[in-house]
C-alpha cells in the first residue's frame, strides 16, 4: 500500500534498453540488489570513449570501453548492389552481404531492426593467433602489455611475469562483443542468438553473452559431437564436440519450440491416444531425500482394475489391485503425485504389468492443448552423425566434387537449429556465413515444409589460401566461394523439388559493403575558389549508380532490402519503384517537371530525387509545392 518504486522501474526500463549495464550491489543489510552502472551507461549514450576505474563484478579485458564505442559509432558507409553476382534479383527474398560484418550488422539497424528471429553465428575460433577481423581496436603485444599495466612506456617490466597471451583473448573479445551487442537489436521478441564455439573461448562468450543480453536469457550450452574420433593433438582427453550457446532476447516469450516432427520424435512418444502422442513416466518418486517423515501425503496405496489398468485411490470390486510405492529392492518410497493431484488428474494415469509386478505411470503428452508441443525434445547433447563435420564436408563435396572449403558445418545441424527454433515465416541471419551451410539448410527446411523462410548471409572479402584447393579451383575469395555454394545449393534443392515447386526461393541479392554514395562537398568558406566551386556542384560520387543509390535511400528510410524493385521509363526517364509504391525515386541528372507531376499523381508514400537534378533552388521547391498539392502525405526527400 505504497506509492510505486520508481527507481525499480526505472531500472527496469534502462535493463531493457541496456541490459549490460544492469549490475548488482549489496543494500545496507547485504543482501545483493540490482543496480545501475553509471560508467557503462555513460558510455551507452556517449559518443567518445569513457574512462572508468571503478571496479565491479563482471568480464573486463583491455579494449573493452573501445569496443563498447565500436557499436555504437556511425559509419559512412552503404550496401551497393551487385546484379551480376545474384540470382534471381527482381524476386528473390534472399540477401548476401559481401564486406566486414560490424560494418554491416551497423546499416542493417533500420531496415531490420526486431525482424530477425534466429542469428547463428560460428565466429573464428582463437587458436591463439591473429585472426582476420583486424578491428581498429586490435593490438600488437607491445601495444598490449603497456594497455593492460604489465609494462611502462618504456617497455619495462611491471609485474614478474608479464602475460601476453591475454592479447588474444582481448583482441577476439573485442572483435565479438560490438557485434553481438548489433546483433542484439535485431532479434524479435522471441528471437534466439546461437553460437558455435569451441572450449578456448567459451566461458568467456558466456559472460559477454550474459552482460549483453542478461543472465536471465541464457538458455544452453549444447554439446554437438562434430568429430567422433577426436583430434590427434589432442592431451589428455580427445576432443569430440563443440558447443552452441543460446541465448534468446526475452525468456518470457516462446523461443525454443522443440521439435514435432514424426522423425525428430524421440522413441517414448510413440504411444498414441486421443490425446495425441504420449510416453509413460513412473509415478514412483524417485527422490532420495523423501521419507515417511519428510512427505508423509505422498505415501498410500492405489488400486488397479487389471483388465483396463484404469488407477483409482480407493479399493473397489473393480479396482482391486493394490499397488504399494514400493522400490525394487523392497525400501519404501513414495508417489510424485499426491491424492489430490491423483483425483484431479486420474486420466492421465495408467498401469502395467510384467507378470506378478504392476507399475503404475502418468501419461507425458507431447502437445498441449493448443496444438504446440508441451514437452521440448531438444536435449543438450546432440550425437546425430548428420550433424559432425565430415557430413558437412560430404554436402560441400556433393556439390563442389572436391573439399573446397575447411570445416564447413553440416547443413543437417543448421536445420535442426532452423526446426527449433525458426517458424516457416521468418527471416534468419549468419553474420559469419563462411561456407553458407546455413542457406543451404534455409532452402532445403523450405523445400521439405513449404516454408518461406529468407536467409541473410554476411561474409568478409577475405582471401583464400592460395595453396588451397578452393583458390586452385579459381575462388580467391571465401565470399565468392560463399555464393558459389549457395547457386549450387540452391540447383541441387530446385531439383530435388521438381516442377512441382516453382515458387521455392533458391536466389539471393548480392550487396557489397562501401563508402557512401554521397560525396564529401563539406568545405570551409576559406577553403573554397572559384574553380573547385564546380566539383561541389553534385552530391554524388561519380561512380554510383541509381540503382546504388536506391539502396542508401532505403536503408536510410528502414526498408527491407529485398522488397520487389520495378524500373520503370516515364517521360524517357529511369524510374525506381520499390513495392508497388512504398517508395518511387529517379536520379537522373535532370528532372523534367512533367516526371514530378506525373510521381505526385501515384501517391506514393515516399518520393526521393537528387538534389543537383533540379536546375535551382526555386525548381526544388515547386516540385515539393507539386506534392503538398496533388499527394500531401508523401514524404519527400531530395539527396
Amino acid at each position: 500500500m505504497t506509492s510505486p518504486d520508481l527507481t525499480n522501474i526505472n531500472i527496469n526500463k534502462l535493463t531493457e534498453l541496456f541490459p549490460s549495464v544492469v549490475t548488482e550491489t549489496l543494500d545496507a543489510d547485504g543482501n545483493p540488489k540490482r543496480a545501475i552502472d553509471f560508467d557503462l551507461l555513460r558510455q551507452e549514450l556517449s559518443d567518445h570513449v569513457v574512462e572508468g576505474p571503478q571496479e565491479r563484478y563482471r568480464l573486463d579485458w583491455p579494449g573493452k570501453r573501445a569496443a563498447a564505442f565500436a557499436a555504437n559509432a556511425p559509419i559512412a558507409k552503404t550496401l551497393r548492389p551487385v546484379r551480376e553476382e545474384s540470382v534471381d534479383f527482381d524476386t528473390t527474398q534472399n540477401l548476401f552481404i559481401e564486406g566486414d560484418n560490424l560494418d554491416a550488422l551497423k546499416l542493417l539497424q533500420e531496415s531490420y531492426l526486431g525482424k530477425i528471429k534466429l542469428i547463428y553465428i560460428d565466429p573464428p575460433y582463437n587458436t591463439g593467433n591473429d585472426f582476420v577481423y583486424n578491428d581498429d581496436f586490435a593490438e600488437t603485444t607491445d601495444e598490449y602489455l603497456l594497455r593492460s599495466g604489465q609494462t611502462d612506456e618504456s617497455g619495462a617490466s611491471l609485474v614478474a611475469n608479464p602475460e601476453s597471451n591475454g592479447r588474444f583473448h582481448s583482441d577476439w573479445l573485442s572483435m565479438l562483443y560490438p557485434r553481438l551487442k548489433l546483433a542484439r537489436n535485431l532479434l524479435t521478441d522471441d528471437g534466439v542468438l546461437v553460437i558455435s564455439i569451441d572450449d578456448n573461448e567459451s566461458a568467456n562468450l558466456r559472460k559477454i553473452g550474459d552482460e549483453i543480453f542478461g543472465t536471465g536469457n541464457f538458455v544452453a550450452q549444447v554439446a554437438v559431437q562434430v568429430n567422433p574420433r577426436g583430434r590427434h593433438l589432442d592431451r589428455f582427453v580427445a576432443k569430440t564436440h563443440e558447443s552452441l550457446m543460446i541465448f534468446v532476447r526475452n525468456s518470457a516469450a516462446e523461443s525454443i519450440t522443440g521439435i514435432a516432427k514424426e522423425g525428430r520424435m524421440a522413441d517414448e512418444y510413440q504411444r498414441s491416444d486421443d490425446g495425441g502422442p504420449f510416453r509413460l513416466l513412473g509415478l514412483r518418486n524417485r527422490n532420495q531425500a523423501f521419507n515417511p517423515q519428510t512427505r508423509p501425503n505422498l505415501y498410500f496405496p492405489l488400486y488397479v482394475e487389471p483388465s483396463t489398468g484404469r488407477v483409482s485411490t480407493e479399493l473397489t470390486a473393480e479396482f482391486h489391485v493394490e499397488v504399494f510405492p514400493d522400490a525394487p529392492d523392497g525400501t519404501q518410497t513414495c508417489w510424485t503425485w499426491g491424492r489430490e493431484r491423483i483425483l484431479r488428474d486420474n486420466a492421465l494415469l495408467t498401469a502395467e504389468t510384467t507378470g506378478a509386478e504392476w507399475r503404475i505411470f502418468r501419461k507425458d503428452y507431447l502437445y498441449g492443448v493448443d496444438g504446440k508441443v508441451a514437452k521440448t525434445l531438444v536435449k543438450s547433447v546432440w550425437l546425430d552423425g548428420e550433424f559432425t563435420n565430415d557430413y558437412g564436408r560430404k554436402a560441400v563435396k556433393d556439390l563442389f566434387g572436391g573439399a573446397v572449403m575447411d570445416f564447413p558445418k553440416s547443413p543437417q545441424l543448421m536445420k535442426r537449429l532452423l526446426e527449433i527454433a525458426a517458424g516457416p515465416e521468418c527471416i534468419i541471419l549468419d553474420f559469419f556465413a563462411g561456407s553458407s551451410s546455413m542457406a543451404h539448410a534455409v532452402m532445403m527446411a523450405n523445400l521439405e515444409d513449404g516454408g518461406r523462410r529468407q536467409f541473410v548471409m554476411v561474409q568478409l572479402d577475405e582471401h583464400t589460401d592460395p595453396n588451397s584447393t578452393a583458390a586452385d579451383a579459381g575462388y580467391s575469395t571465401i565470399a565468392e566461394l560463399s555464393r558459389e555454394r549457395i547457386r549450387r545449393a540452391g540447383a541441387s534443392v530446385a531439383e530435388s523439388a521438381g516442377l512441382a515447386e516453382t515458387d521455392l526461393d533458391i536466389g539471393f541479392r548480392s550487396l557489397h559493403v562501401d563508402s557512401t554514395n554521397m560525396a564529401d562537398v563539406l568545405r570551409s568558406p576559406d577553403a573554397t575558389d572559384q574553380l573547385t566551386l564546380t566539383e561541389l556542384e553534385t552530391s554524388v560520387k561519380p561512380d554510383r549508380s541509381g540503382e546504388d543509390l536506391l539502396f542508401q535511400v532505403m536503408l536510410d528510410w528502414g526498408l527491407e532490402l529485398t522488397m520487389e524493385i520495378a524500373i520503370e521509363q516515364i517521360d524517357g526517364q529511369e524510374v525506381f519503384v520499390v513495392e508497388d509504391g512504398a517508395l518511387i525515386a529517379c536520379f537522373d541528372s535532370t528532372v523534367k517537371p512533367e516526371l514530378v507531376r506525373t510521381i505526385a499523381e501515384r501517391e506514393p508514400l515516399r518520393a526521393v530525387f537528387r538534389d543537383s537534378s533540379f536546375a535551382s533552388d526555386d525548381a526544388r521547391i515547386n516540385a515539393e509545392q507539386v506534392f503538398r498539392e496533388l499527394s500531401p502525405a508523401t514524404d519527400v526527400k531530395a539527396i
